[in-house]
Formats: structure tokens, sequence, C-alpha cells
């Protein structure tokens, strides 16, 4: 499950803010499988354990802050797909901006 990271080296041609997008971007895909994991993570457990103990769960303050941090995960996804075609955008912008480079354009 865990994978290799490549070190974010600044392009040839010096231009950082695709550099920064694409750090952004690679944070952004590690913290959203961290939360899909952990999602899994406590669906299997809320399946294990017996119903009185569910209750107690689902009646703290640790249980109502991670149904508001869903909550709000959800809200953002919106603006994590606006920002993932901001970054494609970048990226094609960059991959043409090399294209004309090596040509000599």
């Amino acid at each position: 499950m865990s994978e290799q990271r490549t070190p974010i080296e600044v392009s040839s041609s010096g231009n950082l803010a695709y550099e920064q997008a694409r750090l952004a971007y690679t944070i952004i895909q590690a913290l959203l499988e961290h939360t899909r994991v952990t999602s899994d993570l406590v669906a299997l457990l809320a399946q294990v354990i017996d119903p009185e103990t569910t209750k107690a769960l689902t009646a703290t303050p640790y249980w109502a802050a991670y149904l508001d941090s869903r909550r709000s995960m959800e809200r953002t996804r919106v603006d994590i797909e606006k920002f993932a075609e901001v970054w494609t955008k970048l990226a094609e912008d960059e991959d043409t901006s090399v294209d004309d480079a090596s040509r000599g354009e």
C-alpha cells in the first residue's frame, strides 16, 4: 500500500508555480488516501464491536468530531476537484512549453 515518493525538483524552465502545484497535488493525494484507509478501518471496527459499545462510542465527542470532519471533507471534495482541474491544466501547459523549448521554439 505504501508507494515510493519521488523528490520534486524545479524543472529546467524554472516554473515554480507548476512545481508547487505538483507538490500540493501529491500532498492532497496522500491525505485523501489516508482518509480513505481510515474510513475503511472505522467501518471494519464498527462491524466487529457489539451494539452497546457502538452506542457508547457514537455518544462521545470523538465520534462527533469524526462526523464533523467527514462532512467537511465532503464539502471540500468540490474544491479538490477544481484544484485537480487547475493542476491538470498547469501540467498540460508545462508539457507544451517543454515541448516547445525542446524544438527550439
